[in-house]
């Protein structure tokens, strides 16, 4: 099992939670991302991600002025960059969620998504295919002729 911190974006979209959820709508969909760090009092309270936007404000009916912050996941775990894929696996399986938050304590330094957790997994399972390859191949080294 690999840790996810070489799969960690580290550019993490923020947004002030007064913003209305029709401009992170507008961001997500200009920067093709799934999810926006949300901000309040200088530091990162929780996440808004396309689903929340469809969940709690379009099919509410709410007005595409409302905060984002009225919209966001402030009960999301955050999770350290040395935790496994198959424990954020099972923490997005746990909160329902495609994203979480990555950091230390207070700070966030960015976030991953089941879609990085899913290349990391093929990403290791196309290593290990190539290494059965090649002891199957029988390219691990010269071999002695018995005698």
């Amino acid at each position: 099992m690999a840790t996810i911190e070489k799969h960690v974006t580290r550019d993490l979209a923020v947004l002030d939670g007064s913003t209305p959820c029709s401009e992170a709508a507008r961001l997500m969909a200009s920067e093709r991302i799934g999810s926006v760090a949300v901000r309040q009092g200088g530091r990162v309270v929780g996440l808004v991600t396309e689903r929340d936007l469809v969940t709690r404000v379009l099919a509410q009916d709410a007005p595409g002025d409302l905060p984002i912050s009225a919209a966001m996941r402030a009960d999301l775990p955050t999770v350290p960059a040395h935790l496994t894929d198959v424990a954020c696996l099972a923490l997005m399986r746990d909160n329902q969620t495609r994203h979480l938050l990555v950091g230390e304590g207070a700070e966030v330094q960015g976030i991953v998504s089941m879609r990085d957790l899913i290349q990391l997994m093929l990403d290791e399972k196309e290593w290990l295919i190539g290494q059965l390859q090649t002891f199957i191949e029988g390219h691990d080294g010269p071999r002695v002729a018995a005698g």
